[in-house]
C-alpha cells in the first residue's frame, strides 16, 4: 500500500461518472453528506477489494439509517448523499502487452476508472480483474470514494420498497436523497459509443456502478431469486417442462457426492442443500415470476443457472440485458424451432453457425451489419455433448443434427401471412431452422462480450405440412425434452473445463476494450 490521494484528484467513473448527475433541488445545499475518503494505492488485490467493501457498506449503511431517520422525522432539512467507491489505474506507457489476452489490460496510457457497486457480490471477479492489472501494468491501482452519488433504491439490496413509505410521509423521497438516474445508466460503453469528455477518465469496466444496481434489482424483479445464487455458465430456454426436468436431474446431482454441485436454488430463494434428503428450506411462491431462475449451484459460481424466458426477442433482450452485468462465463439458447429443410425429422437438433436477425430489438444497440460470429469453443463443445449424449459420432452425427443458420423473428404467426416473401428471404440466407429467440440471445452475447451458443430442436415443419398441434406436441415434448437438457448440461460442463482465457475469445473484443472481462 503506498500514498494516498486527494479526493478531488479523482476522474470520471465508466460512464463520465465523475460530475454529479444525481436530482438536485434548486438551492438546496447538500448539507448531510458522508466525507469522501481519500483514494489509496495499492499493490495487493485482496486489500485493494477489502477496501472497496468497507467504502460501499459505510456509504450504504450512511444511506439506510438517514432513511430510518427520515421515517421517523428525525432527519434535519437538506439533502443526504453518499458515493460509490471507484477504482482508477494510472499508466504511462505505450508498451505491447501479451498479444493473447482477451482482458486484463487498458488500451493506452492514461487515467482509466470505474464505479464499484456491491464488492461483497463481486468480490472474486473484482480480485481475478485488478490482479490482472497489476500484473500486467505493473502500477499500483487506486481505490477511494468517487463523486457519483448512489441512489436510496439501491443501498437497500432487498428491493425495500422505499417509496410506499414515503408516500405515507406526504414528501417526495426526491427532495431528499438521490434517485436513480437515466443519464449513467445507458449501455455507452458496452455498445462501443461512450466519448469521454476531454481530461476524463475512460471507463475500465463495461457497466457503471449504477447499472449494475439496476440490473440486480430487475433481476430479482423477473426471476425471484437472489442476484448471488446466479452461477457463471446459465442455459436459457422458453418451456417449463425443460424446467422441470432441470429440477429432477439437479436432484439426481445433489445426491451424487461426486458431482460438484454443493445445492439447488428455486424461485423465492429456496434452497435445497445436497445431502439434506431433498428437503428444501422454504417454500415456492404461490405464483411463479415472469422469468423463473433455477441455480444449480458449485460452490466457486462454476455451477449451472437455467432460465425461462418466455417467447419472444424482448424478453430475451431484457434477461440478458441484467444477466450480462454478471460476467457470466457463457450462456446458451436451448429451444425449439421450426425446421425449414424438408429433409429434417422432428427431434433433429439444429446447432446455429450464423444467424438472421429479424427481431429487431437490438436495432438500436447492435446495427443488423454487424455479423455474429460462431464462437469454436463454444461449437466444439456443443457437438461433443450431442455426440456423447446421442451415441451418434461422425457421419452418423449428421443423422440428428444439423449446423447452420437460424433466423429468429419478432411475429410468432408468420404463417398466417403470405409466406412467399420470407420464405425466399430465408432460402437465400440459407436458413435451415426459423425461432424467436436465439439471434437476440447470440447478438446480445457478441455485444456485452459473453460467450454464446445455440442449440435447438426442431419441434414443426410448417413449410411442409407439419404444425405444432397439440397432440404432435405432446408426444415430442416426452421424448425429446430430457436428452436435449442433458446435450445442453453436458455442454455447459465442457466450458467449464476449458481455461478462461480460451474461452473469452478475442472475436468479441473491439478497437478499445474495457480492460475488466
Amino acid at each position: 500500500m503506498t500514498r494516498g490521494a486527494g479526493p478531488n484528484e479523482t476522474g470520471a467513473g465508466s460512464g463520465g461518472g465523475g460530475d454529479v448527475r444525481g436530482a438536485v433541488a434548486a438551492g438546496t445545499p447538500v448539507v448531510h453528506e458522508l466525507p469522501r475518503a481519500d483514494f489509496v494505492a495499492f499493490d495487493d488485490a485482496g486489500e485493494a477489494v477489502e477496501r472497496l467493501k468497507e467504502l460501499f457498506e459505510t456509504a450504504t449503511a450512511f444511506l439506510r439509517e438517514a432513511f430510518r431517520a427520515f421515517v421517523a422525522g428525525e432527519l434535519p432539512e437538506g439533502r443526504v448523499r453518499a458515493c460509490y467507491p471507484e477504482i482508477r489505474l494510472r499508466t504511462r506507457s505505450h508498451s505491447r502487452l501479451d498479444s493473447r489476452l482477451s482482458y486484463g489490460f487498458v488500451s493506452g496510457p492514461g487515467l482509466h476508472s470505474t464505479t464499484i457497486t456491491r464488492p461483497d457480490l463481486f468480490c472474486e471477479y473484482l480480485k481475478e480483474q485488478i490482479e490482472l492489472l497489476l500484473r500486467n501494468h505493473e502500477v499500483p491501482v487506486e481505490v477511494g470514494a468517487g463523486d457519483t452519488p448512489i441512489p436510496l433504491h439501491f443501498a437497500f439490496y432487498d428491493g425495500t420498497h422505499v417509496e410506499g413509505v414515503a408516500d405515507a410521509l406526504h414528501r417526495p423521497l426526491a427532495d431528499v436523497f438521490d434517485l436513480p438516474d437515466l443519464s449513467v445508466l445507458d449501455d455507452a460503453i458496452v455498445n462501443g459509443t461512450f466519448e469521454p469528455a476531454p481530461g476524463a477518465a475512460r471507463p475500465l469496466a463495461p457497466f457503471t456502478a449504477p447499472r449494475v444496481d439496476y440490473s440486480l434489482h430487475r433481476l430479482q424483479h423477473y426471476t425471484a431469486t437472489g442476484a448471488e445464487h446466479f452461477q457463471n455458465f446459465v442455459i436459457l430456454t422458453n418451456y417449463q417442462f425443460y424446467m422441470d426436468e432441470f429440477c429432477r436431474i439437479a436432484a439426481d446431482l445433489l445426491a451424487d457426492p461426486q458431482s460438484g454441485y454443493s445445492r439447488f436454488v428455486e424461485p423465492g430463494n429456496v434452497i435445497t442443500e445436497a445431502g439434506s434428503g431433498g428437503r428444501p428450506s422454504g417454500e415456492l411462491p404461490a405464483r411463479l415470476p415472469q422469468m423463473p431462475a433455477y441455480h444449480l449451484v458449485r460452490p466457486d459460481h462454476s455451477g449451472i443457472t437455467m432460465i425461462n424466458i418466455g417467447v419472444g426477442p424482448s424478453n430475451a433482450k431484457t434477461i440478458t440485458d441484467h444477466v450480462a452485468v454478471l460476467r457470466p462465463h457463457a450462456w446458451l439458447m436451448l429451444g425449439h424451432c421450426a425446421g425449414l429443410r424438408n429433409s429434417q425429422k422432428l427431434g433433429d437438433y439444429v446447432l446455429a453457425h450464423g444467424y438472421v436477425r429479424e427481431d429487431h430489438v437490438l436495432d438500436a444497440d447492435l446495427p443488423n451489419w454487424v455479423p455474429i460470429p460462431p464462437l469454436a469453443e463454444v461449437q466444439v463443445a456443443l457437438e461433443g455433448a450431442v455426440e456423447e449424449v446421442t451415441g451418434c459420432g461422425g457421419y452418423e452425427l449428421k443423422r440428428v443434427m444439423r449446423t447452420g443458420t437460424v433466423a429468429s423473428i419478432d411475429n410468432r404467426n408468420w404463417e398466417l401471412r403470405d409466406h412467399r416473401e420470407p420464405v425466399q428471404r430465408f432460402s437465400q440466407s440459407r436458413a435451415i431452422a426459423l425461432d424467436m429467440e436465439s439471434a437476440t440471445i447470440a447478438a446480445n452475447g457478441f455485444r456485452f462480450r459473453v460467450p454464446y451458443g445455440t442449440l435447438l430442436c426442431v419441434s414443426d415443419k410448417p413449410l411442409h405440412g407439419e404444425l405444432k398441434l397439440p397432440g404432435m406436441a405432446t408426444d415430442f415434448y416426452k421424448r425429446q425434452v430430457a436428452q436435449h437438457l442433458r446435450i445442453g448440461i453436458a455442454a455447459m460442463e465442457k466450458l467449464r473445463s476449458m481455461p478462461r482465457e480460451r474461452l473469452h475469445s478475442r472475436k468479441l473484443r473491439s478497437f478499445a476494450e474495457t480492460a475488466f472481462q
